[in-house]
C-alpha cells in the first residue's frame, strides 16, 4: 500500500470530499436499503496498480471500515470477489479511462 499517498493534504481533501458526496454513508450497505456510517474512501481500481487513479472521483466510493476489509484479502493483499464486484460497476469508467490513455500514447 501506498503510505504516503494516504498522509497528503491532498489526500485528505478528496477524501472528505467523497465523503461528503456519498452523505457519509457506506455505499456497499446502502445497497441493501442499510443505513451504516462509512469512514474509509476506497480505491475501487488500487491505487498499487493503477496509481493514475487515485483521485479519480468514480474509482473512489465511501465504505464502512468491515466492508472495507472485506474488499481486499488482508494477508495477500488480493481483490476479493465483493471488491471485482466493484470494479465490474465501473467497468464502462474503466474501459474509457483505458481508451483516453491509449490516445495520449499515440
Amino acid at each position: 500500500m501506498n503510505n504516503t499517498l494516504y498522509k497528503t493534504k491532498r489526500w485528505e481533501k478528496k477524501r472528505k470530499r467523497i465523503l461528503k458526496r456519498d452523505g457519509y454513508i457506506c455505499q456497499q450497505s446502502r445497497r441493501y436499503g442499510r443505513t451504516v456510517s462509512a469512514d474509509t474512501v476506497h480505491h475501487i481500481y488500487p491505487v498499487e496498480e493503477y496509481p493514475e487513479l487515485a483521485f479519480v472521483n468514480w474509482n473512489l466510493i465511501s465504505l464502512s471500515g468491515p466492508v472495507h476489509n472485506k474488499m481486499h484479502d488482508r494477508v495477500t493483499g488480493d481483490i476479493t470477489e465483493l471488491g471485482k464486484q466493484w470494479q465490474e460497476r465501473r467497468r464502462t469508467e474503466f474501459e474509457r479511462w483505458v481508451k483516453e490513455e491509449e490516445k495520449k500514447e499515440c
